[in-house]
Protein backbone atom coordinates (compact mmCIF):
# COMPACT_ATOMS: atom_id res chain seq x y z
CA UNK A 1 0.00 0.00 0.00
CA UNK A 2 1.45 3.27 -1.13
CA UNK A 3 2.44 6.20 1.78
CA UNK A 4 2.49 8.80 -0.21
CA UNK A 5 0.44 11.64 0.66
CA UNK A 6 -2.59 12.89 -1.75
CA UNK A 7 -3.38 16.62 -2.97
CA UNK A 8 -5.74 16.92 0.17
CA UNK A 9 -3.74 15.95 2.72
CA UNK A 10 -3.43 19.51 3.78
CA UNK A 11 0.71 19.13 3.22
CA UNK A 12 0.58 16.97 6.89
CA UNK A 13 3.82 14.90 5.77
CA UNK A 14 5.94 17.75 5.13
CA UNK A 15 5.64 19.23 8.98
CA UNK A 16 9.03 18.80 9.03
CA UNK A 17 9.48 21.69 6.69
CA UNK A 18 9.33 25.39 7.93
CA UNK A 19 6.51 27.65 8.00
CA UNK A 20 8.55 30.98 6.98
CA UNK A 21 5.68 33.63 6.31
CA UNK A 22 2.15 33.47 5.96
CA UNK A 23 1.66 36.72 5.38
CA UNK A 24 -0.42 37.57 2.10
CA UNK A 25 2.33 39.42 0.53
CA UNK A 26 4.90 36.64 0.93
CA UNK A 27 6.58 35.26 -2.63
CA UNK A 28 4.97 32.80 -4.04
CA UNK A 29 9.05 31.00 -4.88
CA UNK A 30 12.04 32.32 -3.06
CA UNK A 31 15.35 30.90 -4.36
CA UNK A 32 18.15 30.83 -2.18
CA UNK A 33 21.77 29.80 -3.54
CA UNK A 34 20.86 27.47 -5.90
CA UNK A 35 23.57 25.76 -7.48
CA UNK A 36 23.73 22.79 -9.39
CA UNK A 37 27.15 21.41 -10.61
CA UNK A 38 28.42 18.56 -13.00
CA UNK A 39 31.22 16.53 -12.24
CA UNK A 40 33.58 15.80 -14.79
CA UNK A 41 35.73 12.56 -14.34
CA UNK A 42 38.42 10.98 -16.09
CA UNK A 43 38.87 8.40 -18.63
CA UNK A 44 39.91 4.81 -17.24
CA UNK A 45 39.16 2.19 -15.03
CA UNK A 46 40.21 4.79 -11.63
CA UNK A 47 37.89 7.88 -12.55
CA UNK A 48 38.84 10.60 -10.89
CA UNK A 49 36.99 14.36 -11.26
CA UNK A 50 39.10 16.42 -13.15
CA UNK A 51 36.73 19.35 -13.09
CA UNK A 52 33.30 20.75 -12.31
CA UNK A 53 30.93 22.24 -14.33
CA UNK A 54 29.07 24.81 -12.75
CA UNK A 55 25.97 25.03 -14.56
CA UNK A 56 23.97 27.55 -11.65
CA UNK A 57 26.02 28.82 -8.80
CA UNK A 58 24.45 30.64 -6.03
CA UNK A 59 21.47 32.21 -7.72
CA UNK A 60 19.12 34.50 -5.26
CA UNK A 61 15.51 35.49 -6.50
CA UNK A 62 12.08 35.99 -5.14
CA UNK A 63 8.58 35.38 -7.45
CA UNK A 64 5.45 36.93 -6.17
CA UNK A 65 2.44 35.34 -6.85
CA UNK A 66 1.04 36.58 -10.52
CA UNK A 67 4.10 38.08 -11.51
CA UNK A 68 6.39 36.82 -15.04
CA UNK A 69 9.66 36.64 -14.39
CA UNK A 70 12.04 36.10 -17.67
CA UNK A 71 15.66 34.65 -17.40
CA UNK A 72 17.94 35.90 -20.11
CA UNK A 73 21.55 35.25 -21.08
CA UNK A 74 23.41 33.86 -23.81
CA UNK A 75 23.30 29.71 -24.59
CA UNK A 76 25.10 28.02 -21.44
CA UNK A 77 24.13 30.73 -19.37
CA UNK A 78 22.40 28.13 -16.61
CA UNK A 79 19.09 29.66 -17.57
CA UNK A 80 17.15 25.81 -18.42
CA UNK A 81 19.81 24.21 -15.31
CA UNK A 82 18.04 26.50 -12.98
CA UNK A 83 14.65 26.32 -14.09
CA UNK A 84 14.74 22.28 -14.18
CA UNK A 85 16.26 22.54 -10.62
CA UNK A 86 13.14 24.32 -9.48
CA UNK A 87 11.06 22.04 -10.45
CA UNK A 88 13.00 18.98 -9.44
CA UNK A 89 13.32 17.57 -12.54
CA UNK A 90 17.56 17.57 -11.91
CA UNK A 91 18.37 17.27 -7.92
CA UNK A 92 20.00 20.73 -7.33
CA UNK A 93 23.67 19.90 -5.67
CA UNK A 94 22.45 23.17 -2.70
CA UNK A 95 20.48 25.63 -1.69
CA UNK A 96 16.83 26.18 -1.42
CA UNK A 97 13.78 26.43 -3.26
CA UNK A 98 11.25 27.62 -0.98
CA UNK A 99 7.96 27.12 -2.62
CA UNK A 100 4.81 29.25 -0.72
CA UNK A 101 1.96 26.16 -1.30
CA UNK A 102 -1.49 26.93 0.89
CA UNK A 103 0.41 29.17 2.89
CA UNK A 104 3.00 27.10 4.02
CA UNK A 105 7.05 27.07 2.74
CA UNK A 106 8.29 24.22 1.65
CA UNK A 107 12.33 23.58 0.83
CA UNK A 108 11.76 21.46 -2.22
CA UNK A 109 15.40 20.86 -2.41
CA UNK A 110 14.92 18.80 0.61
CA UNK A 111 11.82 17.13 -0.26
CA UNK A 112 13.21 13.09 -0.68
CA UNK A 113 12.24 12.25 -3.99
CA UNK A 114 9.79 9.57 -2.91
CA UNK A 115 7.42 12.73 -1.30
CA UNK A 116 7.59 14.98 -4.43
CA UNK A 117 5.05 13.40 -6.06
CA UNK A 118 1.97 15.32 -4.28
CA UNK A 119 3.62 18.43 -4.82
CA UNK A 120 4.11 17.93 -8.64
CA UNK A 121 0.35 19.42 -9.27
CA UNK A 122 1.60 22.84 -7.97
CA UNK A 123 4.56 23.16 -10.33
CA UNK A 124 4.84 22.40 -14.13
CA UNK A 125 6.51 22.68 -17.23
CA UNK A 126 6.32 23.83 -20.79
CA UNK A 127 9.30 22.98 -22.89
CA UNK A 128 10.31 24.50 -26.26
CA UNK A 129 10.27 21.81 -28.21
CA UNK A 130 6.31 20.69 -28.17
CA UNK A 131 6.71 17.89 -30.78
CA UNK A 132 9.33 16.01 -29.14
CA UNK A 133 7.56 16.60 -25.60
CA UNK A 134 4.19 15.25 -26.77
CA UNK A 135 4.04 11.36 -26.80
CA UNK A 136 3.07 10.80 -30.58
CA UNK A 137 1.53 7.37 -29.65
CA UNK A 138 -0.98 9.21 -27.67
CA UNK A 139 -3.88 11.30 -28.15
CA UNK A 140 -4.56 15.03 -27.30
CA UNK A 141 -7.21 13.43 -25.00
CA UNK A 142 -5.45 10.66 -23.32
CA UNK A 143 -1.40 13.33 -22.80
CA UNK A 144 -4.32 15.85 -20.65
CA UNK A 145 -6.09 12.74 -19.29
CA UNK A 146 -2.77 11.15 -18.14
CA UNK A 147 -1.63 14.05 -15.32
CA UNK A 148 -5.12 13.95 -13.53
CA UNK A 149 -5.56 9.85 -13.51
CA UNK A 150 -1.95 9.38 -11.92
CA UNK A 151 -3.02 12.05 -9.14
CA UNK A 152 -6.72 10.71 -8.79
CA UNK A 153 -7.86 13.88 -9.19
CA UNK A 154 -10.42 13.46 -11.35
CA UNK A 155 -12.14 10.45 -13.00
CA UNK A 156 -15.48 9.77 -15.89
CA UNK A 157 -17.25 12.61 -16.62
CA UNK A 158 -15.63 14.96 -14.47
CA UNK A 159 -12.55 14.40 -16.24
CA UNK A 160 -14.03 14.28 -20.19
CA UNK A 161 -15.57 17.94 -19.15
CA UNK A 162 -11.94 19.18 -17.65
CA UNK A 163 -10.06 18.60 -20.73
CA UNK A 164 -12.87 19.71 -22.79
CA UNK A 165 -12.86 23.29 -21.26
CA UNK A 166 -9.27 23.75 -21.15
CA UNK A 167 -8.82 22.66 -24.92
CA UNK A 168 -11.21 25.85 -25.52
CA UNK A 169 -9.48 27.49 -23.19
CA UNK A 170 -6.07 27.11 -25.11
CA UNK A 171 -7.81 28.13 -28.27
CA UNK A 172 -8.45 24.22 -29.53
CA UNK A 173 -11.85 22.70 -30.13
CA UNK A 174 -12.99 19.90 -28.27
CA UNK A 175 -13.25 17.67 -31.36
CA UNK A 176 -9.16 18.10 -31.51
CA UNK A 177 -9.37 15.75 -28.50
CA UNK A 178 -8.88 12.28 -30.96
CA UNK A 179 -6.41 13.56 -33.15
CA UNK A 180 -2.73 12.97 -32.12
CA UNK A 181 0.00 15.42 -32.05
CA UNK A 182 1.50 14.91 -35.75
CA UNK A 183 -1.56 15.94 -36.61
CA UNK A 184 -1.59 19.95 -35.19
CA UNK A 185 0.64 22.86 -36.37
CA UNK A 186 3.42 24.00 -34.01
CA UNK A 187 1.35 26.62 -32.78
CA UNK A 188 -1.23 24.43 -31.93
CA UNK A 189 0.58 21.72 -30.55
CA UNK A 190 2.48 24.20 -28.23
CA UNK A 191 -1.06 25.52 -27.46
CA UNK A 192 -1.38 21.37 -26.01
CA UNK A 193 1.65 21.65 -24.00
CA UNK A 194 0.11 25.10 -22.68
CA UNK A 195 -2.85 22.90 -21.47
CA UNK A 196 -1.04 19.74 -20.68
CA UNK A 197 0.99 22.43 -17.70
CA UNK A 198 -2.64 23.61 -17.06
CA UNK A 199 -4.58 20.72 -16.30
CA UNK A 200 -3.54 19.75 -12.63
CA UNK A 201 -4.21 23.77 -11.77
CA UNK A 202 -0.68 24.53 -10.99
CA UNK A 203 0.48 28.23 -9.26
CA UNK A 204 3.96 28.11 -11.06
CA UNK A 205 4.53 27.41 -14.91
CA UNK A 206 8.39 27.56 -16.00
CA UNK A 207 8.25 28.05 -19.59
CA UNK A 208 11.42 27.16 -20.92
CA UNK A 209 11.92 28.78 -24.55
CA UNK A 210 8.08 28.50 -24.78
CA UNK A 211 7.77 30.13 -28.11
CA UNK A 212 11.56 30.16 -29.70
CA UNK A 213 10.36 27.23 -32.27
CA UNK A 214 7.62 29.44 -33.75
CA UNK A 215 7.04 31.47 -36.45
CA UNK A 216 7.30 35.01 -35.27
CA UNK A 217 3.62 35.32 -35.90
CA UNK A 218 2.64 32.16 -33.79
CA UNK A 219 5.09 33.36 -31.31
CA UNK A 220 2.52 36.42 -30.82
CA UNK A 221 -0.74 34.53 -30.45
CA UNK A 222 1.02 32.10 -27.86
CA UNK A 223 2.23 34.50 -25.83
CA UNK A 224 -1.17 36.62 -25.86
CA UNK A 225 -2.48 33.06 -24.83
CA UNK A 226 -0.10 32.68 -22.04
CA UNK A 227 -1.21 36.13 -20.68
CA UNK A 228 -4.76 36.30 -20.74
CA UNK A 229 -4.36 32.68 -19.26
CA UNK A 230 -2.21 34.28 -16.15
CA UNK A 231 -5.14 36.72 -15.25
CA UNK A 232 -7.68 34.35 -16.18
CA UNK A 233 -5.96 31.85 -13.19
CA UNK A 234 -4.09 33.98 -11.51
CA UNK A 235 -0.83 32.36 -12.94
CA UNK A 236 3.01 33.07 -12.11
CA UNK A 237 5.41 32.61 -14.88
CA UNK A 238 9.61 32.13 -15.00
CA UNK A 239 9.62 32.79 -18.46
CA UNK A 240 13.00 30.99 -19.53
CA UNK A 241 14.10 32.79 -23.01
CA UNK A 242 16.91 34.50 -25.14
CA UNK A 243 14.44 36.45 -27.35
CA UNK A 244 14.90 39.72 -25.71
CA UNK A 245 11.84 41.18 -27.23
CA UNK A 246 9.13 38.77 -26.58
CA UNK A 247 11.04 39.16 -23.27
CA UNK A 248 9.62 42.71 -22.91
CA UNK A 249 6.52 42.01 -24.10
CA UNK A 250 5.49 39.63 -21.44
CA UNK A 251 7.45 40.22 -18.57
CA UNK A 252 7.44 42.36 -15.16
CA UNK A 253 11.19 41.73 -14.06
CA UNK A 254 13.83 40.33 -15.93
CA UNK A 255 16.63 38.38 -14.71
CA UNK A 256 20.05 38.46 -16.35
CA UNK A 257 22.68 35.35 -16.41
CA UNK A 258 26.36 34.74 -17.35
CA UNK A 259 28.07 31.60 -16.55
CA UNK A 260 25.38 30.28 -14.33
CA UNK A 261 25.68 32.95 -11.81
CA UNK A 262 22.87 36.13 -11.69
CA UNK A 263 24.57 39.42 -13.02
CA UNK A 264 21.65 41.61 -12.92
CA UNK A 265 17.82 41.85 -11.45
CA UNK A 266 15.59 44.51 -12.36
CA UNK A 267 11.86 45.54 -13.61
CA UNK A 268 11.88 45.59 -17.34
CA UNK A 269 11.58 48.82 -17.79
CA UNK A 270 14.45 49.66 -15.81
CA UNK A 271 16.29 47.00 -17.52
CA UNK A 272 16.07 48.16 -20.84
CA UNK A 273 15.99 51.56 -20.65
CA UNK A 274 19.11 51.72 -17.97
CA UNK A 275 21.06 48.66 -17.85
CA UNK A 276 23.15 48.30 -15.29
CA UNK A 277 25.91 45.48 -15.94
CA UNK A 278 28.01 45.68 -18.81
CA UNK A 279 26.71 42.09 -20.05
CA UNK A 280 23.47 43.46 -20.20
CA UNK A 281 24.22 46.28 -22.16
CA UNK A 282 25.97 43.99 -24.56
CA UNK A 283 23.12 41.34 -25.28
CA UNK A 284 20.65 44.82 -25.55
CA UNK A 285 22.87 45.67 -28.38
CA UNK A 286 23.37 42.59 -30.04
CA UNK A 287 19.30 42.91 -30.61
CA UNK A 288 18.97 43.10 -34.52
CA UNK A 289 17.46 47.14 -35.62
CA UNK A 290 14.27 46.64 -38.18
CA UNK A 291 15.87 49.85 -39.41
CA UNK A 292 18.55 48.72 -42.74
CA UNK A 293 19.77 52.12 -42.73
CA UNK A 294 21.12 51.76 -39.13
CA UNK A 295 24.52 49.61 -38.63
CA UNK A 296 24.22 47.01 -36.19
CA UNK A 297 26.82 46.99 -33.58
CA UNK A 298 28.89 43.79 -32.51
CA UNK A 299 26.95 43.28 -29.01
CA UNK A 300 30.09 41.18 -26.96
CA UNK A 301 33.42 40.56 -28.11
CA UNK A 302 34.81 36.80 -27.59
CA UNK A 303 33.40 33.69 -26.50
CA UNK A 304 30.96 32.82 -23.67
CA UNK A 305 33.22 31.41 -20.80
CA UNK A 306 33.10 28.19 -19.80
CA UNK A 307 31.14 26.62 -16.77
CA UNK A 308 33.83 24.26 -15.95
CA UNK A 309 36.44 26.47 -16.00
CA UNK A 310 35.47 29.95 -14.98
CA UNK A 311 37.63 32.65 -14.92
CA UNK A 312 38.75 34.08 -10.93
CA UNK A 313 36.96 37.11 -10.23
CA UNK A 314 34.14 38.23 -12.53
CA UNK A 315 33.63 35.05 -14.54
CA UNK A 316 33.09 37.93 -17.78
CA UNK A 317 35.84 40.53 -17.28
CA UNK A 318 37.64 38.89 -20.60
CA UNK A 319 34.78 40.12 -22.52
CA UNK A 320 34.14 43.36 -20.39
CA UNK A 321 35.71 46.45 -22.03
CA UNK A 322 35.03 48.01 -18.63
CA UNK A 323 37.18 45.61 -16.88
CA UNK A 324 39.76 47.11 -13.97
CA UNK A 325 42.28 44.97 -11.81
CA UNK A 326 39.70 44.06 -9.23
CA UNK A 327 37.33 42.53 -11.84
CA UNK A 328 39.95 40.00 -12.24
CA UNK A 329 40.40 39.17 -8.99
CA UNK A 330 37.45 39.23 -6.93
CA UNK A 331 33.83 37.72 -7.52
CA UNK A 332 31.27 41.21 -7.55
CA UNK A 333 28.35 39.99 -5.00
CA UNK A 334 24.54 41.32 -5.80
CA UNK A 335 24.25 44.89 -4.59
CA UNK A 336 21.29 47.55 -4.96
CA UNK A 337 22.05 50.24 -8.00
CA UNK A 338 19.44 52.74 -8.34
CA UNK A 339 16.19 50.59 -8.84
CA UNK A 340 18.27 47.01 -10.27
CA UNK A 341 20.28 44.76 -8.42
CA UNK A 342 23.51 43.58 -9.93
CA UNK A 343 26.78 42.09 -9.65
CA UNK A 344 29.74 44.40 -11.09
CA UNK A 345 32.29 46.23 -9.53
CA UNK A 346 31.39 49.32 -11.54
CA UNK A 347 28.56 49.61 -8.75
Amino acid sequence: MSTEPSRTDSLNAYEAWPVLNKGEDAPLLQVRNLSKHYPIFSKGFFKQQVALVKACDEVNFDLKEGETLGVVGESGSGKTTMGRAILRAVDPTHGSILLNIEGRYIDLAKVPEKLLKPLRPHMQMIFQDPFSSLNPRMTVRDILAEPMMIHQLASGRELEDRIDELLRQVGLKPEHRIRYPHAFSGGQRQRISIARALIMKPKLIVADEAVSALDVSVQAQVINLMRELQQELKLTYLFVAHDLSVVKHICDRVAVMYGGRLVELADTETLFSSPKHPYTKGLLASVPNPNPRIKMKLGIKGEPADPSSLPSGCAFHSRCEECFDPCKTIRPEITQAGNSLVACHLH
